[in-house]
């Protein structure tokens, strides 16, 4: 991977590191997928105003150039709190800049920029330190559990691992509490293509990754957890903890959770009153899809995110509140309300979580037959717009849930 260093002169000597410059890096200029979104126009009806972003992750550095005033340190629960502004790999912070960041200092452009991040820092694979450290730092279904008690709207999860009782617990508090989940299915598309939990338990999002032409990448896993798919590759990332110097060619479905939790806070910013069924017939009716709208894809889900085609269109018609667009699929009849989940976890083992790593390879093409990628090339991003399903949860009363689809 090519690192873009920020560090120069005399300056590199003492490892004093700073935010990259026009002359040094432009991060923007390598944000690919700003243009085919048509962010600038998007912005001029909504760019996520008063949505809040709970990220977890690695930690959220609020100092870098593009996040200073974007960063609510201070609304992180105090029972999970434990240095969440402290990222100890970069990815949390990079992760945050996609979605909210306001591009300052020639660093990254979020697709949101209006919205505001809740860091949060989860024990995740690479985290260093003794025990004490790690007894110290939540575990996910901790801070997932905590972030449904807040006001955040999104929960944006760009890791993945196994299976954990007290992990699917909290996600079906979070979502009896009305929050949006997203999160990585993982980079397994080259090998066993498994979905990674969270992206797998019901009620979460799964997200899959795409290139520049609207195809899968081929890194990205697949199957019948996936529902949305965002640009996953190609972009500019800290390198590491340090933050003296963004690196070329990040990718990953960490990236395509990132943006498609971008798209979600436009859409809940412009219609904030929507119900979670709205916006995700609005989403569904929307996507960048050339297969048919009843048969998701398993590498792409329902399509592209295309958030362009929702806010350009002031007299969408959103349907009804409370039936459910996917209640065929989900075998719910039409209405599936959600109830209270109780607070206490079931008392089980959990399982160790991951972020998904940056994978090396320069992947373009689709992991599949070309019938489930976008066959229309920058059509889709172009023509259409660029965007597609991202369920926004929330909205007055009782909120209308779908369950994942069977494998």
């Amino acid at each position: 991977m090519r690192a873009a260093s920020v560090v120069v002169g005399a300056l590199a000597a003492f490892g004093l590191g700073f935010a990259p410059t026009a002359a040094a890096y432009d991060a923007q200029s390598k944000q690919w997928y700003l243009t085919p979104m048509q962010a600038e126009e998007m912005w001029k009806v909504s760019t996520g105003k008063d949505v809040k972003v709970a990220v977890i992750d690695s930690g959220v550095n609020p100092d870098t150039p593009s996040l200073k005033g974007q960063v609510l340190a201070d609304e992180v629960p105090k029972s999970v709190a434990y240095r969440a502004t402290d990222d100890y790999s970069g990815h949390g912070t990079t992760m945050a800049e996609l979605i909210a960041g306001t591009g300052s200092g020639d660093g990254i452009q979020g697709l949101a920029p209006g919205a505001k991040i809740v860091p949060y820092r989860v024990a995740l694979t690479g985290m260093k330190g003794g025990t004490e450290e790690k007894e110290k730092t939540p575990d996910s279904w901790r801070a997932i559990r905590a972030a449904a008690d807040t006001d955040a709207k999104i929960i944006s999860m760009s890791y993945g691992g196994l299976l954990s009782v007290k992990e699917e617990e909290a996600v079906k508090y979070a979502a009896s509490k009305g929050k949006l989940m997203i999160a990585a299915v993982g980079n397994a598309g080259e090998a066993t293509g498994r979905t990674d939990y969270p992206a797998a338990y019901p009620y979460v999002i799964g997200v899959s990754s795409i290139d520049s032409s609207s195809t899968v990448s081929k890194f990205s896993s697949f199957g019948n957890y996936v529902d949305l798919a965002a640009p996953g590759e190609g972009f500019p990332g800290w390198c590491d903890s340090s933050f003296r110097s963004y690196c070329d060619d990040k990718q990953g479905t960490s990236p395509a959770t990132a943006i498609a939790s971008a798209s979600a806070a436009l859409i809940w910013s412009a219609h904030p009153n929507w119900t979670v069924n709205q916006v995700v017939r609005s989403l569904i009716d929307t996507a960048g899809r050339t297969w048919a709208k009843d048969t998701p894809s398993k590498y792409l889900g329902y399509g592209p995110v295309r958030p362009r085609k929702v806010l350009a269109n002031p007299h969408y018609n959103a349907g009804p509140a409370y039936s459910d667009p996917l209640a065929k699929e989900n075998k719910t009849d039409g209405e599936e309300l959600v109830t209270e989940v109780s607070p206490s976890p079931s008392p089980s083992a959990s399982a160790s979580s991951q972020a998904p790593k940056d994978t090396s390879s320069g992947a373009t093409s689709a992991a599949g037959s070309s019938a489930e990628s976008s066959n229309d090339s920058n059509s889709l991003w172009i023509a259409l717009g660029a965007g597609a399903v991202v369920i926004v949860i929330g909205g007055a009363g009782a909120a209308v849930m779908r369950a994942r689809r069977a494998r």
